[in-house]
């Protein structure tokens, strides 16, 4: 059986290679004796809860059975499974953890991965995805199990009786406090909503249409465990369709979701697809001038510094951390943070799930674009006149594993330059970000979910952007 190892976002596989039916209740046996010593534990978050565990999956293959098979193992284990009833958006499993004041979740997805993946991902009490600390614990405990041979007498797959419960009511009330549908409603926008064959089909287009009374034009809201042959992940390339619908007149904004719904693509009201970095920074423009909040915006290593200019900008302190939202979820959970958010398209606010959440990020972008009655680009550049412009660039790099450790110790020794531009300070929270003067900077980590190095760059110019990615590609080739 494959070695179980929880990366950035869960555990993942190909599916019936590596993801079996058995790979998935070995998991589930070691997240049961993970909640177990904690709930035996005085000093534990868990300790007088009622043991109820959330289970949920996207729309993959065998998502359902794979869920049952947990569930099964978790009631084995003297815990109290609850699965919603149809594919969930990852937010809304996570909200439900919290609001059910469950001990946990477990989501079935492989989130925009291909669709001969799946994945498992371990949400602790508070619906975040779990830190280091304790996929660590879970991992030993599914070692040990493994270790002495363990076994599990299974019923067929797909009869295990669960009960189930449906998690949308409970989460639109909350997206209902969070933003201001009144503005959407009285804008009248014509949106097209690209769902990708997912889960947030009838949560999305429901709120804006339903609380926000625009007009929808959808794509691909029908369920296809095949997400139609691509990535359901809503990239530019992803998101060519709406950008061509867009561009023709017939929308003044597209909105995109991956497979389970955590991460968002945003279409300008030109057609062009608008990176994840600048959204973040609208978010927290839009939330602090337009809705007065106060409090931190936090960010990953690898995300735009234009979100610390617009934090500069509106005097809002910025925090930095390493990759994956598990990170930023935590930080949230500790102080008051206006927005959190990932280059790789994740966003949360206050008062919400510390879980990345795109139908937020979707609504946040309908509202701003309502209450200022400008385009996105509009306000970008607007913003860019006291900021300066910020391009962003993500190159993904194979490399073979003996390869891959060489780059990476060079790496670790510091650069003394890049495209012969003096590195000014090397941070290694984590992977290695060189930045250089004038606010530009390159940074290089190996994926935790895929088996690649990645290179991000920013530069303040589209000239600057080729000299600076021309000499990394030299460097990733060694």
């Amino acid at each position: 059986m494959t070695t179980i190892k929880f990366g950035t976002s869960g555990w993942r596989g190909l599916i019936a290679r590596d993801f079996t039916f058995d790979a998935v209740r070995l998991a589930a046996q070691g997240i049961a004796d993970y909640l177990n010593s904690e709930l035996l534990d005085p000093r534990s978050a868990i300790r007088d809860r009622k043991p109820v565990v959330i289970l949920g999956h996207d729309t993959r293959f065998l998502g359902r059975e794979f869920s049952l098979a947990a569930a099964e193992v978790l009631a084995a284990n003297g815990l109290i499974p609850l699965l919603c009833q149809r594919d969930a958006p990852t937010p809304v499993i996570a909200h439900t953890i919290r609001v059910r004041k469950a001990i946990g979740g477990i989501n079935m997805t492989a989130s925009h991965n291909p669709a001969e993946w799946q994945g498992l991902k371990f949400s602790t009490f508070n619906g975040a995805p779990a830190t280091p600390e304790v996929t660590k614990q879970i991992e030993s405990a599914i070692a040990q199990r493994q270790a002495a041979g363990w076994k599990f007498d299974a019923a067929i797959i797909g009869t295990f009786a669960c009960k189930t419960i449906d998690p949308q009511p409970d989460y639109f009330k909350q997206i209902r406090k969070l933003i201001n549908f009144a503005a959407i409603r009285k804008a009248k926008l014509k949106l097209a909503v690209e769902l990708m064959y997912g889960t947030g089909r009838g949560h999305l287009d429901t709120l804006l249409a339903k609380d926000g009374g625009a007009k929808i034009t959808l794509f691909h809201d029908e369920l296809n465990p095949l997400f139609g042959g691509h990535h359901p992940e809503p990239n530019a390339e992803g998101m060519t369709e709406v950008s061509k619908f867009v561009r023709s007149g017939k929308a003044q904004l597209g909105l995109g979701l991956d497979g389970d719904a955590d991460r968002f693509g945003i279409v300008d009201k030109d057609g062009a697809w608008l990176t994840p970095n600048q959204i973040l920074a609208l978010a927290l423009y839009h939330l602090k001038k337009n809705r007065g909040w106060t409090g931190a915006a936090v960010r990953t290593v690898p995300t735009s510094h234009q979100v610390d200019a617009v934090a500069e900008l509106l005097g809002v302190p910025l925090h930095e951390t390493p990759v994956g939202f598990k990170y930023i979820g935590a930080l949230m959970e500790s102080e008051s943070i206006i927005v959190g958010g990932e280059e790789s398209g994740g966003l949360s606010v206050k008062g919400h799930v510390p879980e990345k959440d795109g139908i937020l990020a979707c609504l946040l972008m309908a509202e701003l674009v309502a209450t200022e009655k400008k385009s996105l680009g509009q306000i970008l550049k607007e913003l860019e006149k006291k900021t300066g412009q910020f391009h962003t660039a993500r190159i993904n790099v194979k490399i073979a594993p003996e390869k891959k450790e060489s780059l990476l110790k060079k790496l670790a020794a510091g650069l003394k330059n890049v495209g012969g531009l003096k590195v000014e300070q090397f941070i290694t929270t984590d992977g290695f970000k060189f930045l250089l003067p004038n606010r530009e900077w390159v940074a290089f980590r190996a994926s935790g979910t895929e088996p690649v190095v990645r290179c991000y760059i920013e530069a303040k110019s589209a000239p600057q952007m080729k000299r600076l990615a021309d000499a990394c590609q030299k460097i990733l080739a060694g």
